[in-house]
């Protein structure tokens, strides 16, 4: 048995882990929900409105490196709860947004902190469970949360807008943060660091301005085309400074992201997934839910209840995964598998038509992609902080927040070009055609796009994961060298 100090408390302190990781993760879709009523009351313009979405993507995923790493030198519990705290102020400021001005710096404020509160939450749970039968179940529920928590977000956007206000969207982030923080403050004991390094300037300077660049360059292609000049600068910016990032943290005493910790094989390919998954998932809960709203007319929480099952698939195969087989088997055969299910599931998306029945056509597909994104996120989740020593595990779980977020936005960028081209053609080769018909050929394609994003990331995460699971590293443990 463990003897960490709040080993007896520990599975109050994963309910606590994984409130905030659901409050990191359902932010990204439950915003989406509201943007119709927000415009209409502070009155932005079409152009603007993408911003509150990408305000808060830019915050996040540029300084969650950084965010690890405070993380890592003065203390994940002090981090955890300066970001709910963080967290809590900045969506209270978004709720009572006077102006659109306001909401902006409220969602950007609301990015930083969560670049501050996930890897720390993860970092927490790999730190808190040490005994690998219950490190697995605690990692499985972790993993359905991240899974799961963006349709979570749909079904609370839709409930909240529909029966109260669009600002409880942004005030339901204070129901989260503050009890979250309250428990945290009295149950989570971990060690602060006794020695805390320099931190490495140049190293968050590159990282910091590249993923800025990434992710921007991301969302400009989505609204402006791939072949805008500043989206080809900033790619061009991005892979610069991104390149500068290695070779600087290759030299450094103290690199911001010790290449040991992406180099392992195990850890590689778990962010390899994340990225891939975190791509392919946008494909369905984005053009999914325009179907169901605007095809099929579903309401919002019709939307939002349409993907339970989904959820609820996630959840049993995370958990009976993580307890049950993968530390028998490894990931390497788990999360391809969970690739190959979601190409199955796509490829009966892509058969969707206008008149479709949700029971027949959509069901059974969300149902394969639940069990799909159990698969691959629970022992993804579960091998990135896997042998990790714990002055690393910061850093090192936010590489799969980054993992995720720069997925995320390759997947918005990506898919949604493809569904505008994709309609696009099919108007001009079918002239007077159904623009809604128009409209479904172009998600359906979208899905044939994300199946070949999914069959893509079994092969390479079939070649690159390895079969057993390293132990987890004894408290004050030494980092190891990649292998």
């Amino acid at each position: 048995m463990s003897t960490d100090p709040h080993h007896e408390k520990r599975w109050l302190v994963l309910g606590v882990i994984g409130v905030a990781q659901l409050l990191v993760v359902l932010d990204a879709t439950i915003v989406n929900i509201a943007l119709p009523s927000a415009q209409a009351d502070l009155g932005f313009s079409d152009a603007s409105r993408q911003w509150v979405v990408t305000s808060y993507a830019l915050a996040f995923g540029s300084l969650l490196l950084l965010g690890g790493k405070l993380a890592d030198l003065f203390g994940r519990k002090r981090a955890f709860l300066t970001g709910l705290l963080g967290f809590a102020a900045a969506s209270a400021l978004g709720g009572a947004a006077p102006t659109f001005e306001v909401l902006i710096v409220a969602r950007v404020l609301q990015g930083m902190s969560g670049a501050l509160l996930a890897p720390a939450a993860l970092s927490l749970l790999a730190t808190t469970f040490t005994d690998p039968e219950e490190r697995g179940k605690a990692f499985g529920i972790f993993g359905a949360i991240a899974g799961g928590g963006g349709a979570v977000g749909l079904l609370l956007g839709g409930v909240l807008t529909e029966l109260l206000d669009w600002r409880w969207c942004l005030y339901v982030g204070l129901l989260f943060a503050v009890p979250a923080a309250v428990a945290g403050a009295r149950l989570l004991h971990p060690p602060v660091p006794r020695d805390r390094p320099r931190l490495d300037l140049p190293g968050t300077a590159l990282a910091t301005s590249g993923l800025f660049c990434l992710v921007y360059a991301f969302a400009r292609a989505e609204t402006d085309g791939w072949g805008d000049p500043l989206t080809l600068v900033l790619f061009a910016a991005a892979a610069v400074l991104l390149v500068g990032f290695v070779l600087v943290e290759r030299r450094v005493a103290q690199p911001l992201l010790p290449m040991r910790i992406v180099l392992d094989r195990n850890r590689g390919g778990a962010y390899l997934a994340v990225v891939i998954a975190g791509t392919g998932i946008f494909g369905i809960f984005i053009f999914l839910t325009f179907y169901l709203q605007q095809t099929l007319g579903f309401s919002p929480i019709q939307t939002g209840l349409a993907f339970m099952p989904m959820n609820l698939a996630i959840v049993v195969t995370a958990v009976t995964v993580n307890t049950k087989v993968l530390a028998r088997t490894g990931p390497r055969p788990l999360v391809p598998t969970g690739m190959a299910l979601n190409v199955v599931s796509l490829l009966l998306l892509s058969q969707i038509e206008v008149d479709s029945s949700y029971a027949l056509h959509v069901l059974p597909s969300l149902v394969l992609t639940g069990v799909g994104f159990g698969l691959i996120f629970a022992p993804s989740f579960a091998g990135a902080t896997a042998g990790v020593a714990p002055q690393d595990s910061g850093v090192a779980s936010a590489m799969v927040n980054t993992s995720q977020q720069v997925g995320g936005a390759v997947g918005t960028a990506l898919l949604s070009t493809v569904v505008a081209s994709a309609i696009s053609g099919y108007l001009a080769d079918n002239p007077g055609v159904d623009p809604g018909v128009a409209t479904v050929h172009g998600y359906t394609v979208a899905f044939l796009a994300a199946a070949g994003i999914f069959a893509l990331g079994a092969v390479l995460c079939g070649a690159l994961l390895r079969s057993g699971v390293p132990a987890a590293p004894a408290p004050g443990a030494q980092p190891v060298a990649a292998h």
